[in-house]
Formats: C-alpha cells, sequence, structure tokens
C-alpha cells in the first residue's frame, strides 16, 4: 500500500506528470521505495479514480500533452492518514544473506567475488548519499521540520549503507580465515 502513499507525497511536494515523477523516485524516493514507470503510472490512475488526485487542466490543449497530477483535499486526507496509523516493521529479505545461508549447504564458490561486488556498491551509494547531504541538507538548511524530517530519511539511507559496508567487511574478513 505504500507506492499511492509515497505518490501522494511527492505530488504534495511537487505537481507533476507521470515521466516526472519517474524521474523524481530515481532522485530521490527511489532510494528507498522504487517503482517502474508502469507503477507509476497505473496507481496514478487508481489515485485519480479513487478521488484523490486529479490532472490540471493543460494550458493549452494539445493531444499527446502529458498530464500534470495535483493531491485533492482526499488524497491529503489519506496520506495524513496513513502517516498516522502504527504499522509493524516488515522482516527483512535480502537475497545475498539467504545466498550465503544456502552457500553453507553447497559450498562457497563465487560468494567472495559477490561479496567484493556489493561491497562496492554499497561503497557507491553511500558516497551518494554523502554527496547528497552535503549539496542538499547544510547544518542551515536544517531549521524546518521538514528539512529535519527529509535529513532523517537520509541519515537513515546512509546508516544502512555504513550498516552493509562494515557487515560485507567482516564477512569478506571472515571468509578469508
Amino acid at each position: 500500500m505504500s507506492l499511492p502513499h509515497a505518490i501522494l507525497t511527492a505530488l504534495l511536494e511537487k505537481p507533476s506528470s507521470g515521466l516526472e515523477l519517474t524521474r523524481r523516485f530515481d532522485k530521490s524516493i527511489g532510494y528507498f521505495w522504487s517503482a517502474t514507470h508502469q507503477q507509476i503510472y497505473r496507481e496514478l490512475g487508481k489515485l485519480e479514480q479513487a478521488g484523490h488526485i486529479r490532472a490540471l487542466p493543460a494550458q493549452v490543449p494539445a493531444r499527446g500533452q502529458k498530464k500534470e497530477y495535483e493531491v485533492l483535499p482526499a488524497g491529503r486526507a489519506e496520506l495524513s492518514e496513513w502517516v498516522a496509523r502504527s504499522e509493524d516493521p516488515k522482516p527483512m529479505r535480502a537475497a545475498l544473506l539467504l545466498r550465503m545461508r544456502a552457500a553453507a549447504v553447497v559450498g562457497a564458490p563465487g560468494m567472495r567475488a559477490e561479496l567484493e561486488r556489493h561491497l562496492v556498491l554499497h561503497q557507491r551509494q553511500l558516497e551518494e548519499y554523502r554527496a547528497i547531504e552535503v549539496r542538499d541538507f547544510p547544518p542551515a538548511r536544517r531549521e524546518s521540520e521538514p528539512d529535519r524530517l527529509r535529513h532523517l530519511v537520509l541519515r537513515g539511507g546512509i546508516d544502512l549503507e555504513r550498516f552493509w559496508v562494515e557487515w560485507l567487511t567482516q564477512a569478506l574478513g571472515e571468509l578469508e580465515r
């Protein structure tokens, strides 16, 4: 149920077309809640049918013109209710951890290379998050509650990547023994 709420959040931040939403997901929300172009368009249709969003009137009617959407009061109310709702954490699903468990049973050929590859990927993501933090969240830009909340989301991503870098480094050390 979170994709429609992610879309409502993004549209409340800035009315957008489906294509713009896809691009914004790739640069922000997608770091922690990814969605394909098709999924976003499908959800836009559902949200519009539910009366949560509407397509803004086109400035100049033209065939094939992209629709830009905005959130309606019912959509804001739905998002507010969802934010206030209690939700238990979801169990973690990590294919790499499952593969390591399987490697304990059938052997670990190639596991070292895969751990090294994951380590590089997590190091890159950590660097990207840190660059975003420097660029978008200097201390002076953390004054308002919305900016502090956005920064906390980014800090969560930074901390998760730091965890993976540390854990993968330890795992590679254990494989050395």
